[in-house]
């Protein structure tokens, strides 16, 4: 955690718009290992204090888990006439190709005493809700001591491990030094955040790259032309007004998943949600520049639903993969209606379950559309490679589990888990249900759960399967 003479002072500058408000504290920057963590300009004693005031300035997260907490000149509305519903925009330094997602998180100050010591809520961007994203993630990263660069182990509480590697480019320890953090352990220390599963491609440099996500993420859409009070709507795909990353505080979740009615928050948490190493790139890092509150505009307005797929592998090698969609209106998930899927290729085929099956090679992009809205779609493009080309009825299956309606209301159905047991948990490991001997297609009552997300594990011991299941509003 780094602390300066202006940490914890509220700074009244002169803003770049009149009336707009700009960071004006940082409370906290605790860093994860990374290239950029410990010189300037992005991870020293100067990078936090200069997100204050505009929208240059430059400081690096580091890899995982590394975070960043601020407020604003005053508390962000949640303003019914703010564009698209947006209610602030941060900006990053990402390029076309390359985006380095940050986790977003929001509080309000409950009990009026000026501190960040209330309930953290998370923003629900387009990934909280993939099978591959996981909550309440926990990464530990060892010093590896030395004066130079060397590389920083790391191992997560599910038995991973591996390394934040060095680079010649960057020749300073990588591991946060004591005289810029004494609050972070000399010897290791713990992140913990959510940690979401991009779309990243090292392997064919020079040509490296890390997908954007959909909504939701900081550090995620390039910058555009426009006043940065005026926010893109994060539910088109084109570059509009301000750019960068806007977020509506109505996305706000709890431990559970549970939507959170917020009317105004007072502090922004920023939080690095990927760990991968990006080639050459060195590791994926959150950077921040700034963050602005959006100025109310009831006249701007534009579309308010957006279909999400998960991202495809860059290269299949599977004759079949369970694809992973999602309807939103204003960033809320919807109850999905019927699709229609369209495949670049005749040997590729997305049956009524959302499950791709291939029968050749090449590249591959599906389209997936609204029944009877065909302007509402969304695409994800992959390269089936040459070993998958055999014949596909010589091949067997591994068998689906699959909850379906999901996300669900009143009831759901698992398809694929036989006669297993089955043990639904909240994300915070609650035991909330279990079945001893599942019949397949036999319903479960789920009236009497809340809103939001929770996980179902099909069978027992390291076999288990773990499915996600999301409750939406009646």
């Amino acid at each position: 955690m780094l602390r300066t003479h202006t940490i914890g002072i509220l700074l009244w500058l002169g803003f770049l718009d009149l009336g707009a408000q700009y960071i004006t504290e940082v409370l906290e920057y605790t860093p994860a290992p990374g290239q950029h963590i410990n010189v300037s300009p992005w991870g020293d004693e100067d990078s936090a204090p200069s997100l204050i005031g505009g929208i240059e300035g430059t400081l690096s997260l580091g890899a995982f888990g590394g975070r960043v907490v601020f407020a604003f000149s005053g508390p962000v509305e949640n303003h019914p006439d703010n564009p698209f519903g947006m209610d602030f925009t941060l900006f990053g330094n990402p390029l076309p190709d390359w985006s380095e997602p940050g986790v977003v998180w929001v509080m309000k100050d409950e009990n009026e005493n000026g501190e960040a010591d209330d309930t953290w809520y998370q923003l629900a961007g387009s990934d909280y809700y993939f099978s591959s994203t996981l909550h309440n993630y926990r990464v530990s990263y060892a010093n590896p001591g030395g004066t130079e660069a060397r590389d920083v182990s790391w191992n997560d509480h599910l038995g991973n491990q591996g390394f934040i590697r060095a680079n010649s480019a960057h020749t300073q320890p990588y591991y946060p030094r004591s005289g810029l953090f004494p609050d972070i352990p000399e010897e290791a220390y713990e992140l913990s955040g959510t940690l979401i599963r991009g779309a990243v491609d090292v392997d064919h440099p020079p040509l490296n790259v890390s997908l954007h996500r959909a909504f939701g993420y900081a550090d995620n859409r390039p910058r555009g032309s426009g006043a940065p009070t005026v926010p893109d709507n994060p539910y088109t795909a084109e570059l509009e007004h301000s750019g960068g990353d806007a977020f509506d505080i109505s996305w706000a979740v709890d431990a559970e998943g549970q939507e959170v009615n917020l009317d105004r928050i007072h502090f922004v948490k920023v939080q690095s949600g990927l760990l991968h190493e990006g080639g050459w790139l060195g590791e994926l890092s959150t950077e921040i520049t700034g963050g602005v509150d959006v100025a109310p505009n009831a006249g701007l307005s534009g579309p308010l639903d957006m279909l999400v797929i998960r991202d495809l592998p860059f290269e299949l090698d599977t004759v079949s993969w369970q694809l992973e969609l999602f309807l939103f209106h204003r960033g809320k998930p919807l109850a999905l209606p019927d699709i229609d899927w369209t495949c670049s290729e005749p040997w590729a085929e997305v049956d009524d379950n959302h499950r791709l099956s291939v029968n050749g090679t090449g590249a591959l992009t599906l389209t997936a559309s609204l029944a009877g809205n065909p302007a509402l779609q969304a695409s994800a493009s992959t390269l089936v490679v040459s070993s998958v080309a055999t014949s596909r009825k010589n091949m067997i299956l591994s068998p689906e589990i699959r909850i379906y309606p999901n996300p669900a209301h009143r009831a759901i159905r698992i398809a694929g888990a036989g006669e297993e047991g089955l043990t639904l948990f909240d994300l915070s490991g609650k035991i909330l249900l279990e079945v001893d001997a599942y019949q397949t297609g036999s319903e479960i009552d789920i009236t009497g759960l809340q809103p939001g997300l929770y996980l179902l594990r099909v069978g027992k011991g390291a076999s288990a399967l773990h499915v996600k299941l999301l409750k939406h509003q009646p």
